[in-house]
């Protein structure tokens, strides 16, 4: 499927070494570099990279955040954010069967209580934009004060990805792929 924009595959020289360090770190050069940084100036992607970064700095387990990062991204639906969650989750080694049965974590026993109550409130930020007072009460339960402001800044940032990428028909880079050949 084409993006709304056309990739740009001869960028200025700042941008050409944005797309030398993709192709080395991931493989190739990320279409949403290629569609929609490219297009504004390098501190965006700047600071776009640097939230992923950031991620290594939370207290939330890795594989925790990436589950909440996916379940976000199928909610919004977007393939592409889908699709280099289990490709980082892969080469972190924290995919696991889990990633299969999101759409079940409410009753599937792969997931434990702390789990579910930090999916629920991902979902629920993500779908009503509001938190119930039963499902803040429930992972105020399992996480401290700062896991919670975590779990809703991994929504946040998960949202920005996501509306990137939908706006632009930006899909799929098979990067799960191109880990599990790694």
């Amino acid at each position: 499927m084409e993006t709304k924009l056309k990739p740009v595959e001869s960028p200025s020289l700042v941008m050409r070494l944005a797309y030398a360090f993709s192709k080395i770190k991931l493989g190739k050069v990320l279409s949403p570099l290629k569609v929609a940084y490219v297009r504004l100036p390098i501190a965006f992607s700047l600071f776009s990279n640097r939230i992923g970064s950031l991620d290594g700095k939370l207290q939330l387990p890795p594989e925790r955040a990436l589950l909440i990062r996916h379940h976000v991204a199928q909610i919004n639906q977007c393939s592409f954010c889908m699709d280099i969650g289990i490709a980082k989750a892969i080469e972190g080694k924290h995919y696991s069967e889990k990633f299969y049965h999101l759409n079940e974590y409410a009753t599937h026993s792969l997931y434990t209580g702390s789990d579910r109550a930090a999916l629920r409130f991902a979902e629920e930020l993500t779908v009503n934009k509001h938190i119930s007072d039963e499902t803040f009460a429930q992972a105020k339960h399992y996480f401290s004060e700062r896991q919670l402001v975590e779990i809703a800044w991994v929504v946040a940032t998960e949202h920005y990805y996501n509306v990137m990428n939908l706006a632009f028909d930006i899909h799929s880079d098979n990067l799960c792929q191109i880990r599990q050949k790694a």
